[in-house]
This record gives structure tokens, sequence and C-alpha cells, in this order.
């Protein structure tokens, strides 16, 4: 059995207003990889509007922006992520694997040790 870590960062200290998790991390992912903030809703299962949300929400809470968008063009516009957002990224899944890798060590103790087949049986595979 293995800990389900999902790390969210919340700071609401002098207005600061923080907050970033999976959810917005998956958004900036997603847009890196189609060019695209209605793109990037799409395969993420969301609406444009939630999508434009969550990047207005992040991009406020930075020193910089982490998704530059620009509209018109020949293909309606874009959008990227600054070097900031790549950096808020890279930053995040670190400090993601940091924590998962130090909740399965201190919770392994308390576990119940599931062999590998048994686990592999009870998912039905």
């Amino acid at each position: 059995m293995r800990p389900d870590i999902k790390f969210h960062l919340r700071d609401a200290s002098k207005g600061a207003a923080l907050a970033i998790g999976p959810g917005k991390i998956a958004l900036l992912e997603a847009i890196a990889q189609t060019g695209s903030i209605s793109s990037a809703a799409r395969t993420l299962g969301m609406s444009y509007r939630r999508a434009w949300v969550l990047v207005d929400e992040t991009n406020r809470c930075l020193a910089r922006p982490a998704v530059r968008a620009s509209s018109g063009g020949p293909r309606g516009g874009g959008a990227a992520l600054t070097a900031t957002g790549n950096e808020l990224v890279r930053r995040y899944r670190t400090l993601e694997r940091r924590t998962d890798a130090a909740a399965r060590r201190e919770l392994a103790p308390l576990l119940r040790s599931v062999p590998a087949r048994a686990a592999t049986e009870k998912r039905g595979g």
C-alpha cells in the first residue's frame, strides 16, 4: 500500500492568497504541451472559463506571470509558459516527489505490507 500524496501550497498571510496544487500544475503542464489555454482545458476536461480563472489566479499570486497569452493572429492566438511558469512546475514537482518520499518513510512502519501479487489481484489486474 502506497500513500497517495497530493501536495498543496497555500499562504493567505499578508494578503498573498497563494494557492498552488496539482490542478493548477496540471493545467500549466497542459498549456506547455498544447500551446493554448482552451486546448489545455479540453485536455483536462474543464471549461475554458475555469482554466482562465486558474491561470489568472496563478499569475496574480506570483512576482512574474507563469503564463503569457496572446490573442488574434491566423490561428486565434495561444499561450505559453514563461520562465517563471516553467520554474514553478519544476519546483512544485520536486517538492511533490520529496514530500511523497518523506511521507512514505514516516508512514512505512505503520502500514500493512501487501504482497505485489495480492495488490494486483485486489485491483482486478
